[in-house]
């Protein structure tokens, strides 16, 4: 059984390590002993968000059919059923380890669900329902594992980390989920500045943005730094050897808005990515910031 769990912890890691390059990196400099169990967590997400989104010639009731086994395997897991799956057993164990909220992993397994049928969201609340699921739980399944002097403080922190990381990803990846027929970026938000998914479509084929995408994306570029903003007082309230780790992981996802404001909110000419020298000079100076000092909220022009 444990040379099972090795390699389910094994496998965690290499997806995380093929996937998830700017979280990875920060992941480096936890204590050695909590690495593996964040790669669980990245593992089970990572998984079911491909079984959602790299199956795509597969037909959706056959997708969901394939989210609704492999949930319903984890499932049985939790209640103490056998698993031959392949990374099951890590993530299994991290829950048990760290007694994680069960109500966390259904929450997310509902918000992968819902990426099966639904395309757009009208309104944010609508896409905050999704990211619920998405992106705030897994900042509380990932808190105890950081570990803080004061859980019930940080708690709301986390949350908010989460949702600003996946607003991130939405803006960096609008022309990607456009590819797979979806946008994140809600209607009422669209209408607001005069843009239709039509003009998303339009931009994507051209490769470059209309004044009017680029003014909605710097919108969304300002909101994603609010929830920057409300998660900047939870990482001085984490362990102190977590804190570099998520110092690390702030500054980079909040670089990655650096680089769509560089390419003035053009996010159809190139994928916004850090440069590898401010990624060094990120970690350098995470490992050299003394515990408990406050994080600096985003300022972009």
């Amino acid at each position: 059984m444990e040379v099972d769990l090795a390699a389910a912890y094994e496998r965690c890691r290499e997806l995380h390590k093929r996937h998830g390059r700017t979280y990875y990196l920060a992941t480096r400099l936890l204590p050695k002993w909590k690495r593996r169990h964040v790669h669980a967590l990245y593992g089970f997400t990572r998984y079911a968000d491909e079984i959602v989104d790299r199956t795509e010639d597969l037909a959706p009731a056959e997708r969901a059919a394939r989210l609704t086994a492999w949930s319903d395997e984890f499932l049985a897991g939790l209640a103490g059923a056998p698993t031959d799956d392949p990374l099951l057993p890590a993530v299994l164990h991290t829950i048990a380890v760290f007694d994680l909220d069960r109500a966390d992993f259904a929450a997310f397994l509902r918000s992968m669900a819902m990426d099966l049928t639904i395309t757009s969201y009208a309104t944010y609340d609508d896409l905050l329902d999704y990211m619920e699921g998405s992106a705030a739980v897994i900042g509380t399944m990932m808190l105890p594992i950081l570990g803080s002097s004061d859980p019930a403080a940080a708690r709301e922190p986390a949350r908010q980390l989460g949702l600003a990381f996946q607003l991130t990803n939405f803006i960096r990846d609008v022309a990607e989920d456009l590819d797979r027929g979806r946008t994140y970026l809600p209607d009422e938000h669209l209408a607001e500045f005069g843009v239709t998914r039509a003009d998303l479509f339009a931009a994507r084929a051209a490769g470059r943005s209309t004044p009017q995408i680029k003014a909605l994306i710097r919108a969304e570029v300002a909101r994603a730094d609010e929830h920057y903003a409300a998660a900047a007082p939870g990482i001085p309230l984490l362990l102190p050897g977590s804190q570099a780790c998520m110092r690390t992981a702030y500054e980079l996802y909040g670089g990655i808005l650096d680089e769509v404001a560089a390419e003035d909110y053009d996010v159809f000419t190139r994928r916004a990515t850090v440069p590898n020298q401010r990624r060094a000079a990120v970690v350098a100076r995470s490992l050299l910031t003394r515990p408990g000092t406050p994080t600096t909220a985003f300022a972009r022009s």
